[in-house]
C-alpha cells in the first residue's frame, strides 16, 4: 500500500491541487498518435552470412507500439503515465522527446522539453564530466554562457566534484545518471519528460530525486513521469494514465490508476475499479471473506470515538497454494490520503503456505489516533515473503467513522500534552 502523501503546497488537498491544475493552459495536446515498428523474421548477424544469401528476401512483421493515444497535459501539471512492460509508454516518452517521429496523429507542445530518457543518452563518454554537462545544457536549450555558469552547481548537485574532470568512460552507471538527473534540473525546461529515474542510484540519491520532484511540483513545473513505481504515481502525480497494447486502458486520478495497474500485472485484462471482497477475481491467490471494526467489550462496531483504541479485523481464505504470504493494510480517508499501513506476515504465525480453503485473521489493534471523519481499510495479499509478487487485491472493503468534537484539527492528534510557560520562570515552581 503506498505510503502517506502530504498535503498540497498551501495547505489545500491532493484533489484539490489536481482540480486546479486542470484549469491551467493545456501545454501538451496529443491526439491519436501511432507508432508501428517493422521487425525482421530473421537477422542478419554477420558479413558472411550477408555475402553467403546476397538475394535472400527479408521478412517483417509489424508491431503496433502506439494506436491512437489521445491527452492534454496542462500547465504545472505533474502527469504519470504507466504501463506494463512493453505497453508503448517509453515509446510515447521518446516520441514527445522527438527522439521517434510519430507515424500519424499530431502533437503540439507549448515550452521548452528537456527529456531525461535513457541513461546516458546525449553523453560522450570520451568527454570529461564537464565537458559533458556544458554539451547536454546546450543541447536542452541553453546558450553556451548560460551552460557554463550552471557547469559546478550540476556537478555539486551529483556529488562528483571529485570526478570533475574524469571521462565519462570511466563512470559507474550511478555516477552517470546523477550526473544526467543534475543536468535536467539545471536546464529548467518548461516541461521535463522523466523516465525511471527513481529506479536507478542509492537510497541517497533517490532521496535527492524525491526532493526535487517534491520542489518541482510545488513550484508549478510541468513533469511527465513514466514509471513502475505506483508510490512516486500516488505520492507526486496530480493525474495518470495507463498504456495497454499501444492504448489508453484509463486515465484518472493516480489512486484508480494505481489499482488498475496493480491488478493488471495477475489478473484479467478487462479488470475494472471497484472490486469488492465476497468473490474472487479471477487469477486470485486468496480474496477477503469479512472485515470488520471491534472495540473492547461492545462486538462490532460502524463508528468508533475519537481516543478510543480498537481493532480491525481481516479474514482471508486461500484460492491457490501461496507460500511465504504477506498481507498489507492501509488506511486511507475520503480523499484517498492514506493514513496509516500495517501487515501480516503469516509464516510468523506458524503459516508458512496458505491454502486452498485455509482461512486465517489478520487482528490489527489501533492506539486510535484520528482526528473524526469516515476512513476505509484496503488490502494487498503477496507471496514468497516479499511485497513485490502481488496475488490479491481488494479496495475499500471495509469502512468505519471516527466521531467527536476535534473537527478540522488535523489528520491525526499526536500531541499528548501542552504545556504554557512564561520565558525564565521555572515550570515546577
Amino acid at each position: 500500500m503506498p505510503k502517506t502523501e502530504k498535503s498540497a503546497p498551501g495547505g489545500i488537498s491532493k484533489r484539490e491541487a489536481a482540480e486546479a491544475a486542470l484549469e491551467a493552459p493545456v501545454v501538451v495536446e496529443v491526439r491519436d498518435v501511432e507508432k508501428t515498428f517493422r521487425i525482421p523474421d530473421h537477422r542478419v548477424d554477420s558479413i558472411k552470412e550477408r555475402a553467403v544469401h546476397p538475394f535472400r528476401k527479408q521478412n517483417y512483421r509489424e508491431l503496433k507500439a502506439l494506436d491512437g493515444i489521445s491527452f492534454d497535459v496542462h500547465q504545472g501539471e505533474f502527469f504519470g503515465i504507466v504501463g506494463l512492460n512493453g505497453s508503448g509508454k517509453s515509446t510515447l516518452l521518446k516520441i514527445l522527446g522527438s527522439i521517434y517521429r510519430a507515424d500519424g496523429g499530431s502533437i503540439r507542445v507549448a515550452g521548452r522539453i528537456a527529456p531525461f530518457i535513457e541513461l546516458g543518452v546525449g553523453f560522450n563518454p570520451e568527454m570529461t564530466a564537464y565537458e559533458n554537462v556544458v554539451l547536454n545544457a546546450v543541447m536542452l536549450g541553453l546558450s553556451r554562457s548560460e551552460a557554463e555558469a550552471r557547469v559546478q552547481s550540476a556537478i555539486e548537485f551529483a556529488g562528483l566534484e571529485e570526478f570533475a574532470d574524469l571521462k565519462l568512460k570511466n563512470y559507474s552507471s550511478g555516477m552517470m545518471v546523477r550526473l544526467a538527473f543534475s543536468v535536467m534540473v539545471e536546464a529548467q525546461a518548461d516541461i521535463m519528460l522523466v523516465d525511471e529515474v527513481l529506479a536507478v542510484g542509492d537510497a541517497a540519491f533517490q532521496q535527492k530525486c524525491e526532493d526535487v520532484f517534491h520542489d518541482l511540483r510545488a513550484a508549478g513545473k510541468t513533469i511527465i513521469l513514466v514509471t513502475h513505481d505506483m508510490n512516486s504515481i500516488e505520492k507526486f502525480c496530480h493525474r495518470a494514465m495507463m498504456i495497454h497494447d499501444g492504448k489508453v486502458s484509463i486515465l484518472g486520478t493516480p489512486e484508480e490508476v494505481s489499482e488498475w495497474y496493480m491488478r493488471a500485472n495477475f489478473v484479467d485484462r478487462d479488470w475494472k475499479p471497484g472490486f469488492h471482497p465476497g468473490s474472487a477475481e479471477e487469477g486470485d491467490d486468496a480474496y477477503v471473506v469479512d472485515s470488520w471494526i471491534e472495540v473492547p467489550g461492545g462486538g462490532r462496531v460502524e463508528n468508533v470515538q475519537e481516543g478510543t483504541a480498537f481493532t480491525i479485523n481481516t479474514v482471508v481464505e486461500g484460492i491457490r497454494e501461496m507460500p511465504d504470504p504477506v498481507l498489507t493494510f492501509g488506511v486511507a480517508d475520503e480523499n484517498g490520503v492514506h493514513v496509516f499501513y500495517y501487515e501480516g506476515r503469516l509464516s510468523e504465525a506458524g503459516v508458512p503456505t496458505l491454502a486452498p480453503g485455509e482461512r486465517v485473521q489478520v487482528t490489527a489493534t489501533v492506539d486510535n489516533l484520528l482526528s473524526p471523519g469516515r476512513y476505509y481499510l484496503s488490502t494487498r495479499g503477496f507471496r514468497d515473503g516479499s511485497t513485490k509478487d502481488m496475488r490479491m487485491q481488494a479496495v475499500r472493503i471495509t469502512d468505519f467513522v471516527v466521531f467527536g468534537t476535534a473537527v478540522g484539527a488535523g489528520m491525526v492528534s499526536l500531541v499528548s500534552d501542552v504545556e504554557v510557560t512564561r520565558p525564565g520562570t521555572d515550570p515546577e515552581a
